[in-house]
């Protein structure tokens, strides 16, 4: 691992005041004891049927069922901790925001790992476990800019009786409440909350990027992928398990990222929650 910390280290350091964008992917929360979404780990949380079940389509055919798919998913992100490489990544935006550098952290994750890290030039672009948000457009608690807190939610009844009547609604409206996050049949500019702009800013004029535990196989990572390549810029990926570079342009490190970004970060002096 400590060729791939030099390696990292000397590329982050290399960037100066430089536009820094970091993409995670649940490879990143895993060590936290959050399931991947896509991989082959026990209890992988995206597996063969979420092309149909994490949709719109299936919410509105069976809103009781979706919710009980999502919350026997998501629920159990809620009360999981950031590990060392949140904490890592939070030190880093510091850093670099310290020397006048410019950072984005875009994460495909809907766990609160990296906001409970620290991290705040921050974008979930795929929404959050920990909100919900009204279904009918224009509510305040609805798109195209609103939500509510999880915990502002009364599950109690859905949870004891999880059928149709005992769907949890809207405190406006008393409209049918949804998950808060980006389904399938979805697009990203339909809720302000995924800031799709921002996102395409920053592919536009980013210097260096920087992949953490993502398996590049969604629409976000492609779409940086081809920036970083189109503006000839350096592409760097972790991940412990990739037996060979899905392009070649990415420079990859085969170590895990909660042992990797604390070690780089080490060696630029910076310091992260629990180091010395």
């Amino acid at each position: 691992m400590n060729d791939a910390a030099d390696t990292l280290a000397r590329q982050l350091a290399s960037i100066g005041d430089g536009r820094l964008v970091v993409v995670t992917g649940a490879g990143v929360s895993h060590a936290s004891g959050i399931p991947t979404f896509r991989g082959t780990d026990p209890g992988a949380i995206w597996n063969n049927d979420v092309t149909e079940l994490g949709t719109r389509r299936f919410f509105e055919s069976d809103p009781a069922g979706s919710w009980s798919w999502y919350t026997s998913r998501f629920d159990m992100v809620l009360d999981k901790r950031p590990n060392p490489a949140h904490h890592a990544l939070a030190a880093l935006e510091r850093w670099h925001a310290g020397r006048s550098g410019h950072f984005l952290l875009v994460t495909q994750n809907v766990d609160p790992l990296h906001e409970r890290a620290g991290s705040e030039r921050l974008v979930k672009v795929h929404g959050s476990a920990d909100r919900a948000r009204c279904t009918r457009h224009g509510c305040e608690y609805a798109a195209p800019r609103g939500s509510l807190a999880r915990s502002e939610v009364d599950m109690s009844a859905f949870f004891t009786d999880p059928v149709a009547e005992n769907l949890p609604r809207c405190p406006a409206c008393a409209s049918l409440l949804r998950q808060h996050v980006l389904w399938f049949d979805e697009f990203y500019d339909e809720h302000e909350d995924y800031q799709w702009g921002r996102v395409l800013l920053a592919a536009q004029t980013l210097d260096c990027l920087l992949f953490v535990g993502t398996s590049l196989s969604v629409g976000v990572t492609e779409l940086f992928l081809q920036a970083a390549v189109e503006l000839d810029r350096p592409v760097l990926a972790i991940d412990p398990g990739a037996a060979r570079p899905p392009h070649p342009r990415i420079t990859m490190l085969r170590a895990p990222s909660e042992e990797l970004l604390p070690a780089a970060c080490a060696r630029m002096g910076i310091v992260t929650e629990g180091s010395q």
